[in-house]
């Protein structure tokens, strides 16, 4: 896990970042973490993080190879808002035990445990892939990409999407796509009976199904189109069947 910690400071850093991502700000007073992402304009996603309180100051934790944009991103947002953005050399230690003095809780799931910010990082042995595929929670780089619309991938179920807060961008095709009956694509977690990596082609009677994504011993997380979803499907060498 190599994550990049930003600090955004100035009179304006709460509004600022109230207009543009798809998490309500407020909930920062009440819990002082808040899950959230922004979105291009056609509502696909460009990088997911955790926005923390530090004084007046918030903290922006995300994946260090997603930082440099995503700081290019916001500065151009910035126009003449008070916003100043630095990168810090502060790390994000996670754990699923007693949380330490400081901690706040992962606002994805209860079972993600902790994140604490100082100047040590790491984990505490927790298996996180394996959480991640018991309750289907999506990664950066891997269940996240550009091409990835995030009520796909469950946002609105893992407390990283707001449907009452003010607009930000990408968020009409956001809501229009929660208006639908049923979503035809998404993540769901499968059984996986044999050999296939992350990556690998998921099919079922030889069409195209979905993509193999985090796996954890015999279960996984796919991305899948739900209709060729209801049977037995094929993924490397390996059997597949929906679970969730």
């Amino acid at each position: 896990m190599s994550r990049t910690i930003l600090r955004l400071t100035g009179r304006d850093t709460r509004d600022f970042l109230q207009g543009l991502v798809t998490n309500d700000v407020g909930r920062l007073d009440r819990d002082g973490i808040v899950y959230a992402a922004l979105l291009t304009p056609q509502g696909k996603y460009i990088a997911d993080f955790f926005l923390v309180t530090e004084g007046e100051a918030v903290l922006l934790d995300v994946a260090s190879d997603l930082a440099p944009m995503l700081g290019q991103r916001l500065s151009m947002y910035k126009l003449r808002a008070d916003v100043r953005i630095e990168e810090t050399e502060l790390q994000v230690k996670r754990g699923t035990g007693t949380p330490p003095a400081g901690a706040v809780a992962d606002p994805r799931h209860p079972e993600l445990g902790w994140r604490l910010y100082g100047a040590e990082g790491g984990d505490d042995g927790t298996d996180f892939d394996a959480l991640r595929v018991k309750h289907l929670i999506p990664e950066t780089g891997a269940e996240l990409t550009p091409d990835t619309f995030i009520l796909e991938t469950g946002f609105d179920r893992i407390n990283g999407v707001d449907f009452r807060k003010g607009c930000y961008v990408g968020q009409e095709v956001t809501a229009r796509m929660r208006h639908k009956t049923e979503l035809r694509k998404g993540l769901a977690r499968v059984a996986v009976a044999g050999d296939a990596a992350p990556g690998a082609e998921i099919t079922a009677d030889g069409k195209p199904a979905g993509v193999l994504h985090t796996r954890a011993g015999d279960e996984a997380i796919a991305y899948l189109r739900y209709d060729r979803a209801s049977g037995q499907m094929q993924a490397g060498d390996a059997t597949l069947t929906r679970v969730e």
